[in-house]
C-alpha cells in the first residue's frame, strides 16, 4: 500500500497550496544574520566529540548556459578560467572545515551539485576529489552514497569514466522535456540520444543508481508532448525520478523574466499533465515516494520507506538523515545538530572572506524545543505518511493533543475532507492526501502564519 495513490480533484482544488517543501524545518526563509562562523564552530566541534557520521554537500556554480526556468545560484559563463579560483577557495573552505573535525567521522554520503558540477575538467575534479579525500574521511570502499548531478549536454563516456574512477556512484541526470519546441523555449537544447549515451555509459561502468529530473508546467507543454517525454523517459529505466512542478516567479528569479507568461500551461493543464505522469509511472511499476519523487521497488529510498528508515534533509529524500550535513560552496547550507547555516549567497563575499582565513556562514539558525517536535511531526509525515503521536509523546515527553490543540480543529477538517485519517492515536494521510503531503506539514508549521506564501511554489 506504500506506493498507492488516489487521484482526487476536488480534493487538490481544495488543498493545492503554496507552501515550503521541506527539506528542513525550520525552512530557510526562516534563517536570519544572526549566525556566523562562531556557531558553525561550535557545531562542528560538538559533532566531532559526537563522532557522527557526515554528508557532504559541494556546491559548484558554474553554467555555460543560462536555463530560463532555473531559481539556482550559479555563474553563466563560457570562460572555463573562472572555476580554478574558486576550486582554490573551496580547497582552503575544506581545510578550515576539517579542523574541527575528528578524523574518524566517516562521509557516508557526497553530492556535487550546482550549476553543473562538470563544466570543471577532468583535472579540476581529480583535484576536487583529492582535496575531500584528504581533509574528510571518505570510504574507499564504494559502499559511500557518493552522487552528482550531471548535465548530459556537458559529459561523456570519458567523463563519466573519470566520475566513476574518482569514487562517485550514483548520478543524476537533469532532463526537464525532450520536446525541442519546449527546449528552445527555456534555452536548454538537449537530445534524447544525448542522454541515453550517458545513461549506458553510468550502466556499464556500474554506477549503482541514476536519477532523472522533469519538470512540468513549462512553456508550449501539452498533456501529450508531456506524456511522450515520459514514455521516452520510462523506456530508459531509471532507478528514480523527480517530476517537479515549474514555479513561475520572476521577480526573484531574473532569468525567468525570458519566459513568455502566456505560454505556460493553464493550471487546469499542469494537473492533467500530473495525473497523466502518475499513471504512466504508475504502470510502469514505479512507486510513488512523495514530494514529486519516484522510485522502482527495488530502489533504496522504497525499501527504506517500506522499513519505516527514511528521512529527508536539503539533500531531498535520503538514507542518511541521522548524518550531520556539511555544505561547502557559495551558497551552500549545513546542517550539524540543532543548527542550520547558510554560505554566503554571493561568489565574490564568499572568495574574499575565505583568502582572510574565515568561513563565510553569514545566515541561520538553532532550531528551539518547539522547532525540533515540529520538524519530528513533519519528518514523519513527509516520509512515511503517517504519525504515531505515541512516538512524538515518548520523544518530547508532551501530550500531542494538548500540544497541538490550536490546530486539532484545522486537523478534525482535513479529515472531514477525505486529507488525512485522524484519531485519537495517530493521523494516516490518504491515498488521495498524499499528493498533499506538504499541505498537511504546512498545518504544523508554526512560523507559516507570520509570513507571506508568495515565496513558495504550489504543492502541485
Amino acid at each position: 500500500m506504500l506506493d498507492a495513490i488516489r487521484w482526487d480533484t476536488d480534493l487538490i482544488r481544495r488543498y493545492d497550496l503554496a507552501g515550503p517543501r521541506y527539506t528542513s524545518y525550520p525552512t530557510a526563509v526562516q534563517f536570519h544574520d544572526g549566525i556566523g562562523a562562531f556557531d558553525l564552530l561550535h557545531a562542528l566541534r560538538d559533532s566531532a566529540q559526537a563522532k557522527r557520521a557526515l554528508s557532504l554537500y559541494v556546491h559548484l556554480p558554474f553554467c555555460a548556459h543560462i536555463c530560463y526556468y532555473c531559481a539556482c545560484n550559479k555563474v553563466i559563463t563560457k570562460d572555463r578560467g573562472r572555476s580554478a579560483p574558486y576550486l582554490q577557495r573551496l580547497l582552503r573552505e575544506m581545510e578550515l572545515v576539517s579542523r574541527h573535525l575528528d578524523p574518524d567521522q566517516v562521509v557516508e554520503q557526497l553530492h556535487f551539485g550546482g550549476g553543473t558540477p562538470t563544466f570543471l575538467s577532468h583535472d579540476e575534479l581529480r583535484q576536487l576529489m583529492a582535496g575531500l579525500r584528504q581533509h574528510f574521511n571518505l570510504l574507499d570502499d564504494d559502499s559511500g552514497d557518493y552522487s552528482i548531478e550531471i548535465d548530459p549536454r556537458e559529459a561523456d563516456w570519458a567523463t563519466m569514466g573519470l566520475l566513476r574512477d574518482i569514487g562517485f556512484n550514483r548520478v543524476s541526470l537533469g532532463v526537464q522535456d525532450f520536446d525541442p519546441a519546449v527546449q528552445r523555449a527555456v534555452n536548454r537544447l538537449q537530445t534524447l540520444e544525448e542522454t541515453r549515451a550517458i545513461l549506458e555509459a553510468a550502466r556499464t561502468l556500474q554506477f549503482r543508481s541514476v536519477n532523472i529530473d522533469l519538470i512540468y508546467g513549462l512553456p508550449l507543454q501539452t498533456p501529450d508532448s508531456f506524456a511522450k517525454t515520459v514514455d521516452e523517459v520510462i523506456a530508459l529505466q531509471p532507478d528514480r525520478l523527480s517530476v517537479f512542478n515549474y514555479a513561475h516567479l520572476p521577480e526573484r528569479f531574473p532569468p525567468q523574466r525570458r519566459i513568455n507568461a502566456e505560454d505556460l500551461p493553464s493550471p487546469g493543464t499542469k494537473l492533467e499533465m500530473l495525473q497523466r505522469t502518475i499513471e504512466q509511472l504508475t504502470r510502469a511499476g514505479y512507486r510513488y515516494i512523495g514530494m514529486d519523487h519516484f522510485a522502482l521497488p527495488d530502489d533504496e529510498l522504497a525499501i527504506a520507506q517500506e522499513e519505516g528508515t527514511l528521512q529527508r534533509n536539503f539533500q531531498g529524500y535520503t538514507t542518511h538523515g541521522h548524518c550531520d550535513l556539511i555544505g561547502l560552496g557559495v551558497s551552500s547550507i549545513s546542517q550539524i545538530g540543532d543548527l542550520y547555516c547558510q554560505n554566503s549567497s554571493d561568489i565574490g563575499d564568499y572568495q574574499n572572506t575565505l583568502d582572510n582565513g574565515q568561513l563565510t556562514t553569514r545566515r541561520g539558525l538553532h532550531c528551539n524545543n518547539d522547532d525540533r517536535i515540529r520538524r519530528a511531526v513533519i519528518q514523519q509525515l513527509i516520509c512515511h505518511f503517517r504519525l504515531d503521536f505515541a512516538a512524538i509523546e515518548e520523544q518530547f515527553n508532551i501530550d500531542f493533543r494538548g500540544y497541538f490543540n490550536d490546530i486539532w480543529p484545522t486537523l478534525e477538517s482535513a479529515a472531514s475532507d477525505g486529507l488525512i485519517r485522524l484519531d485519537e492515536q495517530s493521523i494516516d494521510i490518504t491515498a488521495a492526501g498524499r499528493l498533499l503531503v506538504r499541505s498537511v506539514c504546512m498545518l504544523f508549521d508554526s512560523y507559516l502564519p507570520l509570513q507571506s506564501t508568495q515565496r513558495f511554489s504550489r504543492v502541485i
